[in-house]
């Protein structure tokens, strides 16, 4: 790997708010996506589709 001499990195100091909000926002996304799903293959189960 390259040495880009950042000097010492200290474990835990980055802020990190906007990757979690980022991370919060796709589990969210992802839990809607699901339900959609689940409720079309109902619909479809349904109808015989």
């Amino acid at each position: 790997m390259a040495d880009h001499g950042n000097g010492e990195h200290k474990h835990g100091s980055m802020d990190i708010r906007e990757q979690e909000k980022t991370f919060h926002g796709f589990v969210r996304m992802s839990i809607w996506a699901v339900w959609v799903i689940i409720a079309v293959l109902i619909f479809m189960a349904l109808t015989n589709a």
